[in-house]
């Protein structure tokens, strides 16, 4: 089925123990001009294949949206991910816009929030969440379209939502 209804998606991404599922949770709580998704809620070791960016799991999320939002509510997707994972599938004509918000944070404060927060102790997890957080920072201007950064990083949940929550309206207005 195609929607009638194209709606603008949303995608919020960050590495992990950046603040995005948090973020995202206290969006979800006070929603109202949009429906919030948490990417992670379909995963499934079927859809672990990096080689391909995960296309499966990018078009089936890319599908799921675009009958949500027949509702006429735009529907903002949290989870790890970048613009090529959408922007090339052939789900994209299924929505007016694709915006990105990526939240980011210092070094520092990420690998605490990892090894103090979350009580993550794998090296290679905290390695790769650094690598992705620096990336979105350096790369952020030079995808397309363009991904906005949120840093996070002396900001509290609320205040970090309340960002977004402005950033999403702006656009959907």
């Amino acid at each position: 089925m195609k929607p009638t209804n194209k709606q603008p998606l949303f995608i919020i991404t960050g590495a992990s123990c950046v603040g995005k599922s948090t973020l995202c949770e206290q969006l979800f709580l006070h929603e109202k001009d949009y429906i919030v998704m948490e990417s992670d809620l379909l995963w499934n070791d079927m859809y672990n294949t990096p080689e391909d960016d995960y296309c499966a799991y990018r078009r089936l999320w890319m599908r799921m949206c675009a009958n949500i939002s027949q509702i006429g509510k735009p529907v903002v997707l949290c989870g790890c991910a970048i613009p090529k994972q959408f922007e090339n599938q052939p789900e994209r004509e299924m929505f007016s816009d694709i915006y990105y918000l990526a939240a980011v944070c210092g070094d520092e404060v990420l690998e605490d929030r990892m090894r103090n927060g979350r009580k993550v102790n794998e090296e290679g997890w905290i390695k790769s969440s650094l690598d992705f957080n620096n990336w979105l920072k350096q790369n952020a201007d030079k995808t397309s379209p363009r991904i906005t950064l949120l840093d996070t990083t002396n900001l509290s949940p609320s205040q970090a939502a309340g960002i977004a929550d402005s950033w999403i309206l702006e656009k959907i207005v």
